[in-house]
Order: structure tokens, then C-alpha cells, then sequence
């Protein structure tokens, strides 16, 4: 039986007033001066939301010394 996705959830972990951070839907969470940590966070919430039957994707912004 395969289970049908409705829109993905899009997760992305990029600098956040100065630390690292993850950002679903405008709010962000897993703010840390480590990127793991945030990168971490990030799984986790996708991980939750994919149980709940959603899609997920992660992205990493600015990890190559780029701005947005």
C-alpha cells in the first residue's frame, strides 16, 4: 500500500541573528552557534512531520560562506 503526499514541507537551516538555525513556514527553531545542532533539529522536526504522513525536504543555506 503506498501512502499518497500532499504538498512537502520544506525545512531549511541557514544563520539566524547570528547562529545557526532551522526555519519551517517562517518560525525558526535549533538555534545554535553549531550547525550540527541545527542540522540535527531540522531532522528531527522532519522525521515528526513525516509520521504525520507528510513529504520533507531539508536545505542548508549559506553553508559555503554565501549569504541570502
Amino acid at each position: 500500500m503506498t501512502k499518497s503526499f500532499g504538498q512537502r514541507i520544506v525545512i531549511t537551516v541557514c544563520r539566524n541573528d547570528g547562529l545557526w538555525a532551522a526555519e519551517e513556514a517562517g518560525v525558526f527553531f535549533g538555534a545554535s552557534v553549531d550547525k550540527d545542532i541545527a542540522k540535527a533539529s531540522a531532522t528531527k522536526r522532519a522525521r515528526e512531520r513525516m509520521s504525520q504522513g507528510h513529504a520533507c525536504q531539508i536545505r542548508i543555506s549559506g553553508e559555503h560562506g554565501f549569504a541570502i
